[in-house]
């Protein structure tokens, strides 16, 4: 009988071997960071060496590491070894500001790989499995994530790209695809498409899993993803500071997503006191790696906001499930799988001499799709000017935007004084979109 687990010796490790493993890991971990010239200070300035690391809850020792401090040391504070043994990088988009950089060697890719590889197999993926990898490919790592993790596991591979639906179509029919990894919102223009066709996914494509994630989204578009095409749809979390995707996925119990505790130690804390909160008890999510040597980081504050489900998965597997993300404990977004600070979008309109003093996001979901609208008010001249230099400048600021955050906003050009004012702060986002 084919076993249910990639890996049974470590998917199914007591919770007492489990955490063996994770301080002797996090004993080796901390050796590869103070290699760094980050961690090799904050670990002088708090006295603390891997000796000190008797048990898991002894991570609480150690200091935090933010999304800031990755900018604050761009671009090689947090590199552990030497520049030769570096064979990848990926970074976060942006061309404003420092971006965040994380660094693999070839034990990281292979580790990574492994991850990925386990992932899919958990959500019921097999080598006999055609997987088209409908994900970005470059310095986001959904696609090479995946696409490593694809072939680790013995899949024929079709590394399609994002976009391009006929395409698309025509590549799941020509190969007989069974399984597609794509962002949600994506899934639901792809339908239309398959609707203008007068084709049924379910009837005329041999699919009969979807793997979906870099963008939030509720249970009731998961299943309707689901009835749209006939199959079933299995969430994948991840993010770029630990790797990618392949951080934490869901078994075929569909019962929460079962996060990888040989490779990551996980905390819930409270965003506003740092102090960690029962399991069941929604939290900041702080995770630190066990199994990478190039960029190791340490109780990396990710500002997700979710929960440990208590109790035991019925699948078997020892690891514990994290519950979807329910937002985060700092102002950044997810738009179409792009992680997008208002920031970033205010730099880029504060250089267009025709904008105003005001603008406001508004983050929405229409039929499925997230959709991000920027207001934006124009000096008074311009505003009253011919229709066809309105049309311009909103062009340009959309592309503008796009290149910035590679996610493509609806600019709307208002008067001056539209958008309504507030008291103290300034309201610069709205998020619309329901959460489950």
């Amino acid at each position: 009988m084919t076993s249910i687990y990639w890996e049974p010796e470590l998917e199914t490790l007591s919770r007492n071997d489990l955490q063996k493993l994770q301080v002797e890991r996090l004993k080796k971990t901390l050796g590869f960071a103070g290699e760094s010239s980050f961690y090799k200070s904050k670990l002088q300035e708090c006295g603390i060496s891997a000796d000190d690391i008797k048990c898991v809850e002894d991570i609480r020792k150690l200091p935090f590491t933010t999304k800031q401090d990755l900018r604050d040391h761009f671009p090689y504070g947090f590199l552990s070894l030497d520049k030769k043994e570096i064979i990848r990088l990926h970074s976060s988009s942006g061309t404003t500001g420092n971006p965040t950089v994380i660094y693999h060697n070839r034990h990281d890719i292979a580790s990574w790989a492994n991850l990925m590889a386990r992932s899919l197999y958990t959500a019921g993926v097999r080598d006999t499995d055609v997987f088209q990898n409908i994900c970005g490919y470059g310095l986001f790592t959904g696609g090479l994530g995946f696409q490593y993790g694809i072939e680790r596991l013995g899949c024929l591979s079709i590394p399609a790209g994002a976009g391009n639906s006929l395409r698309q179509i025509k590549l799941m029919q020509d190969y007989g695809t069974t399984v597609a990894h794509a962002i949600p919102s994506y899934l639901g223009r792809l339908y239309e498409v398959f609707e203008s066709m007068n084709l049924d996914p379910a009837k005329d494509t041999k699919l009969h899993t979807l793997v979906i994630g870099a963008e939030p989204h509720t249970d009731e578009q998961r299943r309707r993803i689901e009835d749209m095409y006939g199959v079933k749809a299995y969430n994948s979390f991840g993010l770029s500071e630990m790797n990618g995707p392949g951080v934490a996925f869901e078994c075929t119990y569909q019962d929460g997503l079962h996060i990888w505790e040989d490779a990551y130690i996980v905390e819930i804390v409270d965003p506003e006191t740092l102090e960690p909160v029962p399991d069941g008890e929604v939290g900041e999510l702080v995770m630190t790696t066990l199994d990478r040597q190039a960029n190791p980081l340490i109780r990396y504050r990710t500002r997700d906001l979710t929960r440990i489900i208590p109790g035991d998965c019925a699948c078997g597997r020892s690891h514990r499930r994290l519950d979807r993300i329910t937002g985060r404990s700092d102002d950044m977004f997810i738009i179409k799988g792009c992680n997008v600070f208002p920031m970033q979008i205010e730099k880029v309109l504060l250089k267009v001499p025709e904008v105003g003093s005001d603008y406001l996001i508004t983050l929405d979901r229409q039929n499925d799709n997230d959709e991000m609208i920027v207001e934006v008010e124009v000096k008074k001249d311009w505003f009253r000017g011919d229709i066809t230099r309105l049309d311009k400048l909103t062009k340009q600021i959309t592309h503008q935007i796009r290149d910035e955050v590679l996610a493509k906003p609806i600019v709307k050009l208002v008067e001056p004084g539209a958008i309504p004012k507030t008291e103290g702060k300034a309201v610069r986002v709205k998020d619309l979109r329901k959460r489950s």
